[in-house]
């Protein structure tokens, strides 16, 4: 096995630090490991979860070798270049308003990409983070509109009353190494910074930050302002779509906003406004604004 060293430009993340850095009274994160490797940290942490694993808990793999996707799509990527995260909540709001809680996630990594990598990215609903249209005109922000950086993925584990939030984003991935040509990292859109130790820090605080104000408010997306904020930082509001739907079912239309659960409010041309809960949605043109 190659050292973790061998990469100069993909140094490990310590674990101690991390713990001394966010284990600390009156902050989010009640335990973390960081593992060489593991198939999928979401795995994992279902399985902490049923061995009494306790709220907070954050596992980080520093490699992912069947990593997580929405409709049991796989995705591997190279040693040290991105963070693999899972985090493990035993919410007390309501398990209906638990939707929200892919949407809050992105609205984490979006605040620690800005603050951390000094770049300011995008989420395409549900659950990617997407490089979008922020970086301005010109054939470069062109060419990387809409690339995907990330993603989120929650997985339940009804028996245990838990739910695992898992993220993905690509830091430091080449050209050469992404998995699909519609894929991009943070270094390839430019971001100034792409230390993983600062991003992973930054992310569990402002995840953490996130989830108080969701839990103060009884799981009320938008007194908590998660509404407000997702609908700011959403790359799909305001645009064109076509929505792909189990059962090889499509809609089009106007993508206008969220509801109180998190769905997609699609108003199309024959069928009146639609309430997406699932589904992949493709934009069909640039945005002109929220």
């Amino acid at each position: 096995m190659a050292s973790a060293y061998s990469d100069l430009d993909r140094p490990p993340l310590n674990e101690r630090s991390l713990q001394r850095a966010l284990m600390v009274p009156g902050g989010f994160v009640s335990a973390l490991r960081v593992v060489p490797s593991a198939e999928s940290t979401n795995t994992a942490m279902l399985g902490a979860a049923e061995d009494g694993a306790p709220h907070a808990s954050v596992l980080v793999a520093e490699e992912q070798t069947a990593g997580k996707g929405r409709l049991g799509r796989t995705w591997t990527a190279p040693a040290r270049s991105g963070l693999f995260v899972s985090i493990l909540l035993r919410p007390e709001s309501p398990v209906d308003t638990w939707t929200w809680l892919p949407l809050l996630a992105g609205l984490a990594v979006r605040e620690a990409v800005g603050k951390a990598a000094e770049l300011e990215v995008g989420l395409k609903w549900p659950n990617d983070i997407v490089v979008g249209d922020l970086l301005g005109d010109g054939a470069k922000a062109a060419e990387l509109a809409d690339r995907k950086l990330g993603g989120i993925l929650c997985e339940t584990a009804p028996s245990a009353a838990a739910i695992v939030v898992g993220i993905g984003l690509n830091v430091t991935l080449r050209e050469e190494e992404l998995p699909v040509p519609q894929a991009c990292s943070l270094a390839l859109a430019g971001a100034p910074s792409t230390d993983r130790d600062t991003l992973l820090r930054t992310l569990l605080r402002s995840f953490g930050e996130w989830y108080d104000r969701w839990t103060e408010a009884g799981g009320d997306a938008e007194a908590a302002g998660l509404t407000a904020a997702y609908a700011k930082a959403c790359t799909t509001i305001g645009r064109e779509v076509r929505v792909e739907l189990p059962g090889e079912r499509t809609v089009t239309g106007h993508a206008r906003g969220v509801d109180r659960t998190g769905a997609l409010l699609v108003a199309t041309a024959d069928q009146g406004e639609a309430e997406i809960g699932a589904g992949d949605v493709v934009h069909l043109r640039p945005t002109t604004g929220n």
